[in-house]
């Protein structure tokens, strides 16, 4: 049975990185799909642990030049403690024996000298508050290390330190850069020089004191050399490898020039045909462009952080009457916590006390607090406003609403969109095609062309650093993981690449009628009076005393609207319930019937002289409610006017979707007549009605079988093979109770304008990932020939190997620029 896991990936510089790990690893025996996220810097593996080992795949990776660290298998999860009270072996041997053979450790590791304590764990047999409580009992103390188990933020610890250090090794690269540029080219440009550096005059000063600038430069950039050398000789270059080619070729050829020069060569001659400045300024241009790449890919997982920085760190347990503070991985379901006004809620659970209210936008994005009460749910992550509570925790860890979504997020952001194919197969080919275009394009000029060597090199050298896989592999994951993170921010789950395209795709939305387009809920919309025959409180009072013991969905709502009146029911004496026509009931010695009005009729029931009732039944069922008849003690007293009432904003929501070219479609088990009451209401043309949960599917399949490009709408419980079945399936929840697992995309609001943010978020970010394969596209599709000097044959200009470099530079950077827009998508 195959298994997926996931995967950091180190190394990699370009597409034809990732591109060549996806093949040489998807072609391994075992291995069914193996799919590299250049932006995101993962891969996700699905394989067959019988036929192939996650140590096998990461030692396969290390032979093609990179660094696969796979996530721990089976559940495993670590804790790493500062420990205090140490004092000798003997207390560190104690910890690793005591913590060691206890049920459900995997590993205990102390460090004397360090005191610190790495422990792995089965959570499911055993919990880090008793990992702690064992080294307290055996006389130490410990503390969390605020990092312990915090693998994102590790990650991104580690891209910031790159961050640094490459804004670092941009110092020296300019410092010697930019003066080697104005001694090589300053003559050129009016610009006089001492004597003893004119080449006119000192040709040899001249070439010498270029090669020592241009020394710290190739220093400050040897990681291209150190990597992309590699790299080719293993038979896969990449883009470090044309750098390295196409500078060293410069440099190269520069060196030999001064070395004939020592040598008592045409010193003046050889003065004039030198590239140092090249090389430099090549290497410095691009390590700017990779800095400025690298901060702007940082900014893609911002989205991600601001989720997980809603979790607090640190809970109020309620133990024998204290409060203690513990690190929020240590709480347990059953535990009850303490959150003051003002404080963010620690985990999943219910309120056990108080009452407050709870701000959820981060969440769910409703924008108003929501009231609690005890027995009411609640999130981790959401922000306790006025009133202290007392929350029982239920699930906690990696089981907490907000770590689901994080996790969806991630996931979404580590997949591809199919899109992406055309680049992927290109970028695999393209650095070998470009190397090949190089060479060809610089011989040609020498022989063909006559050009001499000096110019066919500068050919050679523009081809080679113009060229830019870079941005063909950036173009699409970028986006994806900003749109990803834009959506969770909005409410808005999207579960991975494919569903942003083809949800940008859609051209028909089915929208379920009941918890859809209506809330759900039926609710008492009315209650009318037969004529003089009792007051209108007592006959809710009646009615719902006698439906009280009823769990049917009309029954319910008469005995809620009773609540809300603060009415007290008594149990009813006698209770019948008469199958597909409602209830008869004994109140307080009063005989009550309650039901349609085929059960009327059986019991002899009419209006008699009241000609206004039948009047009022024929309103209420001609804008879609149930009518409910209530008689007691041999009279016709009532008509309870029971509706699922539609959800305010559905129809502009149509609207709106018209206007963007979608066609919506209603789908419901409701009769004819009452949905296309409801439809009219609501704006829609298109109607299917009396369908059964088991058979939405297959509507759903008939649409598509239309030409339709499908997307359904549901509350991913009884419509769940229908949303399987569509294009996409866009679950929609009702704020932090919304199954999150359900659909390709989660609406977590209880609000229909959750759909048309999912659905504009889609197109938006389609639109965006064609405009940056139409830019990495057109970078070489047109740089690359002029590079090779297409332009010089008509007479034109040649492309000097610096403007080159910095073309190829700030493509990257032009593409990932171009996807943080999202981050500022509005619907």
């Amino acid at each position: 049975m195959s298994e997926t896991i996931q995967a950091q990936i180190k190394g990699m510089h370009c597409a034809a990185c990732s591109g060549r790990i996806e093949r040489v690893i998807g072609g391994m025996d075992g291995v069914d799909e193996a799919t590299v996220n250049l932006a995101a810097e993962t891969m996700r593996l699905t394989y067959d642990p019988d036929t192939v080992t996650t140590d096998a795949v990461a030692d396969r990776i290390k032979e093609l030049g990179f660094e696969a660290v796979f996530e721990t298998p089976g559940g495993i999860e670590k804790l790493n403690l500062s420990l205090g009270g140490m004092h000798c072996a003997a207390c560190s041997a104690r910890i690793e024996r005591v913590v060691g053979n206890m049920s459900g450790v995997d590993s205990a590791a102390v460090n004397l000298a360090a005191e610190t304590g790495a422990f792995s764990f089965d959570p499911s047999q055993i919990s880090r508050r008793a990992i702690r409580q064992a080294i307290a009992d055996a006389g130490f103390t410990s503390e969390v290390q605020s990092d312990a188990g915090n693998l994102f933020e590790k990650r991104r610890q580690e891209a910031e330190d790159k961050l640094t250090a490459q804004k670092r090794a941009l110092i020296p690269a300019f410092l010697f850069a930019l003066p080697l540029l104005v001694l090589s080219m300053g003559h050129m440009w009016g610009m006089p020089l001492p004597a003893f550096l004119d080449p006119a005059h000192s040709p040899l000063a001249f070439a010498l004191a270029q090669l020592a600038l241009t020394l710290p430069v190739i220093w400050s950039g040897r990681h291209f050399y150190l990597q992309g050398i590699p790299a080719l000789l293993r038979g896969g270059p990449n883009m470090d490898s044309l750098v390295a080619m196409g500078t060293g070729a410069a440099f190269l050829y520069s060196l030999w020039n001064t070395a004939l020069m020592l040598f008592g060569g045409d010193a003046h001659g050889l003065a004039m045909d030198l590239y140092y400045e090249s090389a430099a300024v090549l290497i410095a241009m691009i390590s700017l462009g990779k800095y400025f790449e690298a901060r702007s890919r940082l900014k893609t997982s911002d989205a991600i952080r601001s989720l997980m920085r809603l979790a607090p760190d640190t809970a109020i347990l309620l133990r024998d009457g204290e409060q203690v503070s513990i690190p929020v991985d240590e709480v347990e379901p059953g535990d009850l916590l303490l959150v003051r006004p003002g404080e963010r809620i620690p985990v999943d659970g219910s309120v056990a006390e108080g009452r407050s209210s709870v701000d959820e936008s981060m969440l769910t994005g409703e924008p108003m607090p929501v009231g609690k009460e005890p027995g009411d749910p609640v999130a981790g992550g959401t922000l306790n406003t006025h009133g202290a509570l007392t929350v029982k925790a239920e699930r906690v860890g990696a089981d907490t609403m907000l770590a689901r979504i994080v996790k969806l997020v991630q996931e979404a952001q580590g997949s591809k969109a199919p899109i992406a194919n055309l680049a992927d197969r290109i970028s695999f080919y393209f650095v070998p095609s470009v190397m090949t275009i190089a060479l060809a394009a610089g011989l040609a000029w020498y022989f063909i062309g006559s050009a001499g060597f000096p110019f066919s090199l500068r050919i050679f050298v523009a081809v080679m650093v113009i060229a830019c896989p870079c941005a063909m592999g950036l173009a699409t994951p970028v986006s994806i993981m900003v749109a990803t993170g834009r959506g969770a921010q909005l409410g808005v789950l999207i579960k991975s690449g494919r569903t942003l395209q083809e949800a940008g795709d859609i051209d028909t939305v089915v929208l379920d009628k009941t918890g859809t387009l209506t809330y759900g809920r039926p609710e008492v919309a009315d209650v009318t009076m037969v004529r003089g025959t009792m007051a209108r409180t007592e006959a809710v009072f009646l009615a719902a005393a006698a439906e009280s013991v009823s769990e049917h969905p009309l029954a319910r709502a008469v005995v809620r609207m009773a609540e809300q009146k603060g009415l007290e029911l008594p149990a009813p004496e006698h209770f019948e319930a008469v199958p597909g026509r409602g209830v008869k009931a004994t109140v307080n010695g009063r005989e009550i019937v309650m039901g349609n009005w085929a059960l009327m009729r059986e019991n002899g029931f009419d209006f008699g002289e009241d000609g206004l009732s039948p009047q009022a039944v024929a309103h209420y069922e001609s804008q879609g409610a149930t009518v409910v008849y209530f008689a007691s003690d041999n009279k016709l007293n009532a008509l309870f006017a029971i509706a699922d009432e539609m959800r305010p904003e559905a129809p502009e929501v149509v609207a709106r979707l018209k206007k963007a070219g979608l066609t919506p479609v209603m789908l419901t088990g409701d009769g004819e007549a009452n949905a296309r009451v409801v439809a009219d209401k609501a704006g829609i043309d298109t109607v299917v009605a009396g369908v059964l949960p088991d058979r939405k599917a297959e509507e759903v399949e008939r649409l598509q079988a239309e030409g339709r490009k499908v997307a359904m709408v549901g509350d991913g419980i009884n419509d769940a093979p229908a949303l399987a079945r569509a294009d996409i399936g866009i679950a929609m929840g009702s704020g932090i109770d919304v199954a999150v697992d359900s659909g390709d995309m989660v609406l977590m609001q209880s609000d229909l304008h959750g759909l048309l943010t999912g659905l504009s978020l889609s197109r938006a970010a389609m639109r965006n990932i064609k405009e940056n394969l139409f830019w990495a596209f057109a970078f070489n599709v047109i740089g690359i020939p002029v590079a090779a000097g297409l332009l010089h044959v008509f007479g034109g200009p040649t492309l000097n190997p610096m403007i080159a470099g910095t073309a190829m530079a700030m493509s990257s950077v032009t593409v990932v620029s171009n996807a943080l827009r999202l981050r500022f998508f509005t619907p």
